[in-house]
C-alpha cells in the first residue's frame, strides 16, 4: 500500500471459481462494473482484462494464497468447492456460493443416481457453513432453480435447439407440472446483492424466477421465440414412454429417465419470499427471446 493510502481506498478483491460458466461470465462483469479486482480460476489459459486476472487450476489442487481477499464466488459445483474450502487456509470474511434447488428435488426420488446428487448437495452446505463459522466468515448459498438466458443450459436450450432442428417438439399428456426458470443475470446479480446484507450470512436460498408457469407452457413460450416457431404436439403419456424407451435403446435422451418424465406432472416451485425479502431479490417473469438459447 502506498504512503497515505487508506485501506478503506483499496479496490475490493474479489476471487471467483467458476467464472467461464453461464452464471460465472455474468459476475465477473458485474464485479468489475463495480470496480472490484477479480482473480478467477479456469482449467484452462484465459486472457486478463482491465480489473480481471485468471489463474490456471481447479479445485482439487494444493492453494497458495494470494489474498486476502474481501470476497470468494462459487459458480460450479458446491460439493468441490466445499472440500476445497474447507482444507483451504483462504482470508476472506464473505463467501457465496451456488448449490441447486435438486437438493430438495431429488432426495426422495426412485433413482439413486439422483438421490446421491442430493445427498452430496445437502452434505456441502453443511460442510460449508461449518466451515465459513469456524474461521469467522459469513456464507450464503444460492439454489438456482430452471436456468436459462445463456444459450448453455442443459434443458430449455436443449429444447429450442431440437425444436428447430425436428421443426417439432413432442410432450407427453399431462406435463403441467409448475415450473420457476430463472434467467443466469438474476442469479448474477443476486449473488452481487447477498454481500450488502449481512442477514443472508449461513443461509440458503431458493432461486426461481418471476413467473410460475405450467411445464407445458413453459415450452410453448419457448417454441414461440423461435423463428419459424416449431409445433409443440402433445400425446398421449404411454405412447411418449414408448418413444422414450426406443430413443434410450439407440443412446439418445438418456438424461430424459423415468424420474424427470415424472416431473413434468409435479409442481417443482420454490419459496423466494425469502430471498426478497433478505436481499431485495426481484427476478424477471420467463419471456424468451431466441438469443438466450444461443440460436
Amino acid at each position: 500500500m502506498e504512503a497515505g493510502q487508506h485501506a478503506e481506498d483499496m479496490p475490493r478483491r474479489a476471487l471467483v471459481f467458476g467464472g467461464s460458466g453461464q452464471i460465472g461470465e455474468r459476475l465477473l462483469a458485474g464485479l468489475l462494473a463495480d470496480g472490484w479486482r477479480v482473480q478467477a480460476v479456469s482449467r484452462a489459459p484465459r486472457a486478463a482484462a482491465p480489473g480481471l486476472s485468471w489463474r490456471q487450476g481447479d479445485l482439487s489442487g494444493d492453494w497458495r494464497d494470494d489474498g486476502p481477499f474481501d470476497a470468494v464466488f462459487s459458480c460450479g459445483p458446491l460439493d468441490h468447492f466445499a472440500r476445497w474450502y474447507q482444507a483451504a487456509d483462504i482470508a476472506a470474511p464473505r463467501v457465496v456460493a451456488f448449490g441447486s434447488t435438486s437438493v430438495e428435488v431429488k432426495q426422495d426420488s426412485h433413482e439413486p443416481a439422483e438421490r446421491d446428487v442430493a445427498r452430496r448437495l445437502r452434505e456441502a452446505e453443511a460442510a460449508l457453513f461449518a466451515a465459513a463459522r469456524a474461521r469467522g466468515a459469513a456464507a450464503t448459498v444460492l439454489r438456482p432453480t430452471l436456468v436459462y438466458g445463456a444459450g448453455r443450459d442443459a434443458t430449455l436450450t436443449a429444447i429450442a435447439r431440437l425444436a428447430t432442428r425436428s421443426g417439432v417438439f413432442v410432450l407427453p399428456a399431462g406435463a403441467d407440472g409448475l415450473r420457476q426458470p430463472v434467467h443466469v443475470q438474476d442469479l448474477a446479480d443476486a449473488a452481487l446483492q447477498v454481500l450488502r446484507h449481512p442477514a443472508t450470512a449461513g443461509h440458503a436460498y431458493a432461486l426461481g424466477g418471476g413467473e410460475r408457469l405450467a411445464y407445458a407452457e413453459m415450452v410453448r413460450r419457448v417454441l414461440a421465440s423461435l423463428q419459424p416457431p416449431p409445433r409443440l404436439l402433445r400425446v398421449p403419456a404411454p405412447l411418449f414412454r414408448g418413444a422414450l424407451a426406443m430413443a434410450h435403446a439407440i443412446g439418445r435422451l438418456r438424461g430424459m429417465n423415468a424420474a424427470a418424465l415424472a416431473r413434468m406432472r409435479e409442481p417443482l416451485v420454490f419459496d423466494i419470499d425469502p430471498a426478497r425479502r433478505d436481499f431485495g431479490y426481484a427476478p424477471r417473469p420467463f419471456h424468451p427471446t431466441r438469443d438466450m438459447f444461443g440460436l
